[in-house]
Formats: structure tokens, sequence, C-alpha cells
């Protein structure tokens, strides 16, 4: 219900009002109306005149004693309900206990991460917090601190570390990354990848931007020129299938391919390269960080040691 600023009457409806004019719709007579809400007769209905007054209509048609709703009681009687029942949700919530937590946070994980660490991590915070709406989403590890720039994300988590300046980060935990093949490739027999191989080796990749792309190209650059990138893929499956066909050499986290090398569909090869990386956790410090997005973050440092080894900050 809406009032204008030239009738300064109406916005002093009270709700006592309301709920005598919701009773009396119910039971039919002021008396029934004032037992129910602990009223004398003459105060009920006293609201009751006081609010036909302010509305400056008549609810109710008056044949003895018994009230029946008129044409306009009848059509305000759901608007009076409604506020009634929303006054009743607004003192709920109010009720609530204080630790429940209610809200939604936007996340935005790099593939890796959004893959095989984050919906099981999603699905355990979400039973102890049932209040709390995750909304996730996966992008590479760029469109990530974008997101995050443009207060699009609550919370990133990235593969690698955040060096713009005008994000928070924190080191979450490290992951390893392995060099893949498949299991008739050439170099199975050699079981080691040279230098000399890294230059020679066609490989399957994710496109630039991505965590994996970085760490490999970070660690391997230095030592050789250039790589020859036979196919650019967005996906881990694909990069996988790829590689399986025997199309080229990968590099993926050993999270993604823990199940292909225990099956003996991909084997790993040996090679001195840094291939460890860290994973990161990323903010806009001007972003609100609500009570529900403080405990997904201490939720997620308490959890990481379950998926990969805890890094040390350097």
């Amino acid at each position: 219900m809406s009032f204008s600023p030239d009738s300064p009457t109406r916005s002093h409806i009270t709700l006592r009002q309301l709920e005598v004019f919701v009773a009396v719709a119910r039971l039919g007579t002021v008396s029934a109306a004032a037992r129910q809400l602990s009223l004398s007769q003459s105060a009920t209905s006293q609201a009751l005149a006081d609010l036909e007054r302010q509305l400056g209509v008549t609810l109710f048609e008056r044949p003895g004693r018994r009230l029946g709703l008129n044409d306009m009681g009848h059509r305000l009687l759901p608007r009076a309900e409604q506020l009634l029942d929303d006054l009743g949700e607004l003192i709920a919530a109010a009720e609530e206990p204080g630790d429940e937590l209610h809200g939604s946070l936007a996340i935005s994980a790099s593939a890796t991460i959004g893959t095989y660490l984050l919906p099981p991590l999603a699905g355990e915070f979400g039973g102890l917090h049932p209040g709390v709406d995750l909304r996730l989403r996966l992008r590479n590890t760029g469109e990530v601190i974008s997101e995050v720039q443009r207060f699009d994300a609550d919370l990133g988590m990235i593969e690698g570390r955040c060096h713009e300046p005008g994000l928070a980060s924190e080191v979450w935990c490290e992951d390893h990354m392995v060099i893949v093949c498949a299991p008739g490739h050439p170099l199975v027999a050699k079981g080691r990848v040279e230098d000399a191989d890294l230059v020679e080796q066609s490989w399957i990749l994710r496109e630039i931007g991505s965590g994996s792309r970085e760490v490999l190209e970070a660690a391997v650059l230095p030592r050789v020129p250039r790589l020859k990138v036979r196919m650019e893929l967005g996906q881990h499956e694909a990069i996988k299938q790829a590689v399986a066909a025997g199309l080229g050499l990968g590099c993926l986290s050993h999270l993604s391919v823990r199940g292909e090398l225990e099956r003996g569909e991909l084997l790993a090869l040996s090679h001195d390269l840094p291939l460890t990386r860290h994973f990161s956790l990323v903010w806009h410090p001007d972003r609100y960080r609500s009570p529900a997005w403080q405990a997904f973050k201490v939720f997620l440092m308490e959890q990481r040691s379950r998926f990969a080894l805890p890094a040390q900050d350097a």
C-alpha cells in the first residue's frame, strides 16, 4: 500500500487496525474479533471505524449484528492479509539464530579448480549453510581476474598467483602439473622429456590466458625458443582425449588426469621442469565481504589440505 504526500492521514493506518479488519472479515462479528485479538469490544469497534475513516471508504455491510464485506472490503482484504503476512515473515527473520547465514555469493573459478575441487566443496558448504546460495562460474584465470575487477564476482579462485595491484589475494594451496602422453607415444620408451623433446614434440594445450598454459610456458620458454602447439583446447577433457589419441603431449594438473593415469589411459613422463604452481583466492578489497563470504573463505582454507599440499607463502 502506498500513500501520497497530500493524504497524510492515510499514513497513520496501523497494523492493529489491519489486524482488526482481517479478523472481523474472517469471523463476521466485532465481538468474535475482539476475543481473538484479546481486545475490548469497544477498542475493536473503534479501530475498525478509524480504519474506514482514514481510508475514506466503508468496508462492511451491516445488516444486524453480523458484518459482511462489501465490494471495497473484498478488494482490500487480500492486500491487508498480505501486509500482515509480510510482517510475520519480517519478525520471523529477525528472530532467526544469529549464526544462520543467508545470501548469495558469485564464485568465479578457473577450469581445474572449478571442475575438480569446487563442486564437492560447494556441496559440503551448502550442507553446513543451506541459506547461502553459491553461484559458480567456470572461466580461465584471466577472465576470473576480470570478473573480480568488475565486481561481477565476490570471490575468484585462480591457478597461479594474482599480480593485479588493485586486487587482494591469498595463496590457497599447491598443485602439481604433469606432462602426459598416450601409451603408444615414442617418448614412452625413453621415459623422460629432455629440452630437445620440448621443441620437437607437438603439444595439446589450453588457450593463452589459462593458468595451465602460463605455468608450462614460464617453465619451458627460458630453456627453449618455442613450443610446437598443435591444438589449443578450452576443456581438460578435450585435451585428454586428443593426447590419448596420440596427437601430442599435454601438460595438465595431476588432479585432472589422476583417473586416466591409474587406468593406464595416459602415461606421465618424468622431467626436470618446475611445474608446481599455486592456487590462489582473489577478491576486490572495495567489495563488501558479507558474513557468508567470510565463512566460505574460512571453509576453503580449512579444507585445502584434502585436495593438495598446503603452500608456503614466499
